[in-house]
């Protein structure tokens, strides 16, 4: 009885010094499904998230109109999607949206019809986009511009997202083009479809993805937004480790329902030799210059110059995370 009683006071000692563990935080993300996604995918997986004290659930957006409206309006906290979203939230008065981290150089293709077998075979027919003033609209004309193919010489069509333009290809072969990054680009072209070239390769460095939120909840919410960050990052460092390659495979393959071999290609694509990831999330200035390049050209009035970077970015949050680690 004794021993018992013994046992039982330090029990209760040892949980009146035992740190208290936090409630953890809800977050609501609403992204794009794709390998852009990996982080928040590794980082669930993983533990990261909890680590952090945070329970994130994940929302897939059907467009980049619905994913703007959606945090404009406090639906979501978070939106990993693609910089010129945000960009487009702060130009129209949406909504006071910032970037706070980056993502990727977007990894995007031009897929075509089996019967497109070179630029000029696009005019006259439709090209798919997610919506006529996203970045990846603006990619695609710019592409087609830089090849001889001008706006006029095609009609243009809103779908959504990826998997609205592939089946709208898929439906009209007059729609004969889209942009599409893995695991998309690659699947599509065992179905016979085939790339024109990558942005990367057309267009130079480009931001494609980041992170996003309303400058009113980051204010709010810092360290909760900072400790989203430090996950993220150690997911991505993570994932970028070759050991772990395997395993990140098996990951994607929880979210994606593809053969192997285009998981092992899209996994390759985020985070192999040439990533389109950055490790450790960092903004590529040169490729966001870009971004805002190609909206001021196609959104903007004629002879409009692009607005300075610090217009839509906040990166306070980003090393804060990056310091803490």
């Amino acid at each position: 009885m004794r021993y018992m009683q013994i046992m039982l006071a330090a029990a209760a000692l040892a949980l009146a010094f035992a740190p208290a563990r936090a409630a953890e935080k809800q977050l609501k993300l609403i992204m794009f499904q794709g390998t852009s996604g990996l982080p928040v995918y590794v980082a669930q997986d993983k533990g990261l998230f909890a680590k952090y004290g945070l329970e994130v659930e994940v929302t897939y957006t059907p467009s980049s109109d619905f994913q703007r409206k959606s945090l404009a309006e406090g639906k979501f906290d978070i939106a990993p999607t693609g910089a010129d979203n945000a960009v487009a939230m702060v130009d129209t008065g949406a909504g006071d949206a910032v970037i706070v981290a980056g993502g990727d150089n977007s990894s995007n293709q031009l897929i075509v019809q089996p019967s497109v077998h070179g630029y000029a075979d696009i005019r006259g027919k439709a090209v798919v986009v997610d919506a006529v003033d996203t970045a990846y609209a603006f990619q695609l004309y710019k592409m087609l511009a830089l090849k001889g193919v001008k706006k006029g010489d095609y009609t243009v069509l809103s779908k959504g997202g990826t998997p609205a333009r592939l089946a709208a290809m898929k439906a009209d072969p007059n729609n004969v083009a889209a942009m599409m990054s893995p695991p998309f680009s690659i699947a599509v072209q065992k179905e016979g479809f085939h790339s024109l070239g990558s942005v990367a390769d057309v267009l130079g460095p480009y931001q494609g993805n980041a992170v996003a939120v309303l400058r009113s909840w980051a204010k709010a919410n810092g360290p909760t937004l900072v400790n989203f960050l430090k996950a993220e990052i150690l997911a991505n460092r993570w994932a970028f480790d070759p050991k772990n390659r395997a395993e990140l495979e098996a990951i994607i393959a929880k979210r994606m329902k593809l053969d192997p071999e285009t998981i092992k290609a899209s996994v390759e694509a985020a985070v192999g030799r040439k990533h389109g990831l950055d490790k450790d999330m960092r903004l590529d200035m040169a490729g966001f210059k870009e971004t805002l390049r190609l909206r001021a050209e196609y959104a903007g009035k004629p002879g409009a110059k692009p607005a300075s970077p610090s217009k839509y970015i906040d990166l306070t949050y980003y090393k804060k995370a990056l310091a803490g680690l």
